[in-house]
């Protein structure tokens, strides 16, 4: 009798385990047509808040399943992110660690890092001409969880 139990609690853990490893939600499934509520972040944008100087990025859609994201210094860009849908999944294309949008709404898209360690970030609509970008990140080794939110007003202000 004693081997069964356990036997048994060696299965459930077995079971039990993966589940509780996995800290990063199923990614959404989303489509062409899901993506056009985001159309509410293309623009240019001035980045404040999080202890950083002001910062400036342009969002815009390339065709309906690409959004770039150019990081600018001036009139000049600095660099380029991209977003695209593949497969059902829109996420960060061509970084080192692949974010993936994990909920999706009309005013919101929150994307986990494929690497837990990295944590999350959210895009959320505040009106027309406003948003925030929220990052969380989770404990690790010497750094505490934590929280990190910037505003974006469109620019030029309208």
């Amino acid at each position: 009798m004693p081997r069964r139990r356990i036997a048994l609690a060696l299965l459930a853990a077995f079971l039990i385990a993966p589940l509780m490893a996995s800290q990063t939600p199923a990614p959404a499934k989303l489509t062409e047509k899901d993506l056009q509520a985001l159309k509410w972040i293309e623009g240019s944008w001035r980045g404040t808040g999080g202890g950083v100087p002001p910062f400036f990025e342009r969002y815009r859609f390339d065709g309906p399943a690409m959004l770039m994201v150019e990081h600018m210094d001036g009139e000049k860009v600095t660099s380029t992110s991209r977003y695209a849908l593949q497969n059902g999944e829109f996420a960060s294309v061509g970084d080192k660690v692949r974010s993936v949008a994990t909920a999706f709404n009309q005013t919101s898209v929150t994307f986990h890092s494929e690497d837990p360690a990295r944590g999350s970030y959210r895009w959320e609509r505040e009106g027309a001409n406003a948003w925030k970008a929220i990052l969380r990140w989770p404990a690790s080794g010497n750094r505490v969880a934590g929280e990190r939110m910037y505003t974006l007003e469109r620019w030029p202000a309208r």
